[in-house]
């Protein structure tokens, strides 16, 4: 199948037409346009240093309903001893940074470029984090733990990545987040591709033409923008 290569204007091709493994198209920007335009279209830019932008769209797409979601007794015991403190919206840069340094040795997709490119998503009140703290025992003062980050668009959260230097943080702030998105009124989470941990939570392949049904009714619903502290 054909990888098209994009133009100068935020539009793309059909989803459909992305190649088995689910790449869709080269080139173009990670402008705040161009980025809504993909996201609201089942896309997304995943890429390495030194390789041009690439966009996918595969097909299965792995999904979390609210509805199955998921958290195993040892977790929940992790939340009720209250180790962590979960805000929202409070340390973006930082998440999105420490999500590239935790993949930083094997290669990380996050590259300078997509962090300042998601950062403004931020600004612009269309990105949000989850972040998990715990006071540090030797200077006293907060630590981010770990925490995770994703676009909203209608009523649909994109996960993009998570990260944890301390056990079970980004899973705390996602459990948080869950809860954040099923009381906004949020009907789908996109966890793009399959890992064991959003598997264990309830995740699950769906085709893709399945999900960009789902996509395009639950983007067009309104959910009011804004910082989510």
């Amino acid at each position: 199948m054909p990888i098209f290569r994009l133009q100068p204007e935020p539009y793309f091709p059909d989803p459909s037409l992305a190649e088995p493994e689910g790449v869709l198209a080269v080139g173009g920007d990670l402008s705040p346009r161009r980025l809504v335009a993909a996201y609201a279209e089942g896309i997304f830019p995943w890429y390495s240093k030194g390789e041009p932008i690439l966009w996918w769209s595969p097909d299965p797409r792995v999904v979390l309903e609210p509805g199955d979601f998921h958290i195993s007794r040892s977790l929940q015991k992790t939340i009720r001893r209250g180790t962590y403190t979960v805000t929202f919206d409070c340390a973006f840069d930082q998440v999105i940074r420490g999500c590239a340094a935790a993949r930083e040795a094997s290669g990380t997709w996050i590259t300078h470029e997509m962090e300042r490119a998601f950062i403004r998503l931020h600004r612009l009140r269309l990105a949000h984090s989850a972040e998990a703290w715990l006071l540090d025992e030797e200077s006293g003062l907060p630590l981010l733990a770990g925490g995770v980050y994703g676009v909203a668009l209608g009523a649909v959260f994109f996960g993009e990545s998570m990260f944890s230097v301390r056990t079970d943080a980004s899973k705390v702030a996602f459990v948080f987040l869950m809860r954040r998105l099923v009381e906004m009124g949020f009907e789908l989470i996109d966890c793009q591709v399959a890992t064991d941990h959003l598997l264990r939570f309830g995740a699950r392949p769906i085709p893709r033409d399945r999900f960009l049904a789902r996509l395009r009714r639950a983007v067009a619903r309104p959910i009011p923008a804004g910082m989510w502290r």
